[in-house]
């Protein structure tokens, strides 16, 4: 039997179960760069080098521990094509692999399997706190999804910020009110960089490589210092809990204008890539918080990022598609702005997100939940549209967390199937938790009119919209009963210079 290990480009950990007990004789591990996946959707030029630059380093690594490896540069096939080739000039009678983190990747492979009539073992991934059945049990005798009550199922579980009776250190679960807070008026002030990493000859090659062949994709190749080994991971994990850990919980929400990292770990590309182990990542801040006695609404924070919502989207995905990708519950179908691939545009809040991720590849969660995903639910664009474009443009963005995150979160397409609410918001909230207003041709405190800020209108008119759910719900109806208080012609103003708006979306 001769045996073909499919190792992916976002499953770049060493201790891969499928290694452990790999017989050099009739066994080969297989890498393949794929132009297809490069072009599934219009990916940022730094996310296809990131791809890149990582795989190549970790095929590295695996011929220096003498693994036999089938290494693919630059295919123009996609991943299965390129595998169907390889199955049958090597005669191999059997693959192995980790599930994939794309459903469609999955498929095509067991579709492969099944054309090719080989032997198809594929595992769950370790990576992961939470298996699939251990997700599907609890999901099991739930009428309402919830993260808050999974998040403390998992801490019980690990020991994780709790006591021996399984109490929550400090008294409580969740700290979030306490890490809301926006930048002082007079901005950030210094701020610790995170560890970034000079190109080597590897990823210098692969930026050339990425720019000669893909020069009309979106996004910089300038700033491109991301880790792309698991020793830089590290590095980058441990400049983290020292020096930026201590700020990051009470400022997590804050925006600022020429501050794309603030406090931000940057640790989600290298966790994604599985350069770094989630179970390292916790462990390291819990002796942090020992060590340098931090506050532990920060911590805890921290914590729930990747224990709690990591977690949860990770099972939802598993549990949910493919309908996730097809769900759009308000029936939205406009079109993408063209200048969300550009920046250019006049909301300067938009401007500054875009043009931050366009330069980066990366811009932190409320950027893109509060700003580019609030936008595109209150301007009613197509989900998968929108869902395209943050898999294309971010680098830390792998379909398993990223598809969640927007249609389920930020666009509320999937209903409330697992969020309580729409997150949406006026420029009232962008003004309270950032700088990007002060000199804006748009004026938040304005719901219609010629200088009236278009998320703010927008805002409104999709509460006038879908009044009857907000209402329905303990945890919006607040925000209709602020809308009460408009005078009714000026929720019809709002209404009339809404319809303006959404029919010149792309002038924005």
């Amino acid at each position: 039997m001769k045996k073909l290990i499919l190792i992916l480009g976002d499953q770049l950990d060493i201790q891969n179960p499928l290694l452990e007990n790999l017989n050099v004789k009739t066994d080969q591990v297989v890498m393949i760069e794929s132009a297809v996946e490069a072009q599934h959707v219009w990916s940022h030029k730094a996310k296809i080098a990131l791809f890149l630059s990582a795989m190549r380093h970790f095929a590295s690594e695996l011929e220096a521990l003498g693994i036999p490896l089938n290494y693919v540069k630059q295919s123009p096939q996609s991943i299965a094509d390129a595998l169907r080739e390889i199955i049958v000039r090597e005669q191999a009678t059997h693959i192995a692999f980790l599930e994939p983190g794309e459903w469609r990747l999955k498929q095509e492979i067991a579709n492969l399997s099944s054309e090719l009539k080989i032997e198809l073992e594929m595992r769950e991934d370790p990576h992961f706190y939470c298996s699939h059945q251990e997700f599907k049990n609890w999901v099991a005798d739930k009428k309402e999804l919830r993260l808050e009550f999974f998040y403390r199922l998992m801490r019980k579980k690990h020991h994780i910020l709790v006591d021996a009776q399984g109490n929550p250190e400090g008294g409580q679960w969740n700290f979030d009110r306490d890490n809301r807070k926006p930048f002082p008026k007079k901005g950030p002030g210094l701020i610790s960089p995170p560890e970034f990493f000079e190109p080597d000859t590897i990823t210098r090659d692969v930026i050339t490589f990425v720019e000669k062949t893909y020069p009309d994709h979106p996004g910089s190749l300038q700033h491109f210092q991301w880790p792309v080994t698991r020793e830089q991971a590290l590095i980058a994990l441990d400049g983290f809990v020292r020096h930026r850990l201590p700020t990051f919980g009470i400022y997590e929400d804050a925006m600022w204008t020429d501050t794309p990292f603030a406090w931000h770990s940057l640790l989600s590309s290298a966790l994604n890539l599985k350069l770094l182990n989630p179970r390292e990542v916790i462990e390291a801040v819990l002796l942090a918080w020992k060590k340098f006695d931090l506050d532990l609404s920060t911590v805890e924070g921290f914590i729930r990022q990747i224990l709690g919502w990591r977690e949860f989207v990770r099972g939802m995905y598993c549990l949910d598609m493919p309908q996730m990708a097809a769900d759009n519950f308000y029936d939205h179908h406009n079109a993408l702005p063209n200048w969300y691939w550009t920046g250019d545009t006049q909301m300067n809040c938009m401007r500054q997100a875009i043009g931050q991720t366009l330069d980066y590849g990366y811009a932190h969660h409320i950027q893109r939940l509060m700003v580019t995903g609030n936008f595109a639910l209150l301007a009613e664009i197509l989900p998968q549209a929108v869902c395209d474009w943050y898999l294309a443009i971010y680098i830390d963005a792998i379909e398993w967390v990223e598809l969640p995150n927007t249609a389920g979160m930020a666009l509320f397409a999937s209903g409330g199937r697992f969020t309580s609410k729409p997150y949406i918001a006026s420029g009232a909230y962008i003004k309270r938790m950032s700088n990007y207003c002060a000199g804006c041709q748009y004026d938040p405190a304005i719901r219609f009119g010629e200088n009236a800020c278009p998320i703010t209108n927008l805002y409104w008119n999709f509460l006038i919209k879908h009044r009857k759910q907000f209402e329905s719900s303990p945890r919006t109806r607040l925000m209709t009963a602020n809308l009460a208080r408009i005078e009714m012609a000026d929720q019809e103003a709002i209404v009339a210079h809404a319809k303006t708006i959404l029919a010149k979306l792309e002038s924005l």
